[in-house]
């Protein structure tokens, strides 16, 4: 959240302009937040979602952050740039849910072209794309996963399960309803705070300069 003490950032905001030059949306970011003290690798594995989860797993970790099946589902939709390692489907492909067939929810075709990038016993960091338009930010993503065409399982899954396939669908129709859903979505991730001791830092990047015994 916004740091309630008396500080000139706390009522300033700045524009967020990620994803902008690739098709995206912009939105204002409160200035003020307080960043933790410490990074933990264990932290982020247990909230940062594997590749191979299902939609309902998803959404009772989103109802933890309270953010919504459709928070999930437009923010999801972050995958519309970017790209992801073989490592991350093969199991899709050649043993899903240890049946040692590929994921019935793949398009064929679609699943022939993986097959082809992402071989039995491959290079695991080869990469593909996580939706048809990989550099653009767009609703491709939704249209994509309505044509069993999702590169993740965690992807693919939203559109497999009925509490998550109407966000889907709506965000594959309307690019509009999707991109204000992303904002909306973003903005509750800005606010969320971890409850523990943290600083508004003066580099983003890096923790405040402090005396060693401060900070243990």
């Amino acid at each position: 959240m916004v740091n309630k003490k008396p500080n000139k950032l706390t009522k300033r905001w700045v524009k967020n302009t990620v994803a902008l030059e690739s098709g995206g949306p912009d939105w204002e970011v409160k200035l003020g937040r307080q960043d933790s003290l410490t990074a933990s690798q264990k932290d982020a594995d247990d909230i940062m979602p594997s590749p191979r989860a299902n939609a309902s797993y998803l959404i009772d970790l989103f109802r933890k952050f309270n953010l919504s099946a459709k928070d999930l589902v437009a923010l999801s939709g972050s995958h519309s740039i970017g790209k992801g390692r073989c490592f991350s489907i093969v199991f899709r492909l050649y043993n899903q849910s240890g049946t040692g067939r590929p994921d019935p929810a793949i398009d064929p075709i679609f699943r022939e072209n993986l097959d082809k990038l992402c071989p039995r016993g491959g290079d695991g960091n080869v990469t593909g794309g996580l939706d048809a338009t990989p550099e653009r930010f767009d609703n491709q993503y939704f249209k994509d996963l309505m044509n069993g065409r999702g590169f993740l399982n965690s992807d693919q899954t939203l559109f497999t399960y009925p509490k998550t396939r109407q966000y889907v669908r709506l965000f594959a129709r309307n690019r509009d309803e999707f991109l204000k859903a992303f904002v909306e979505g973003m903005i509750k991730l800005g606010d969320l705070q971890s409850g523990r001791p943290g600083e508004i830092r003066q580099n983003c990047r890096v923790v405040n300069s402090r005396p060693v015994d401060e900070l243990m």
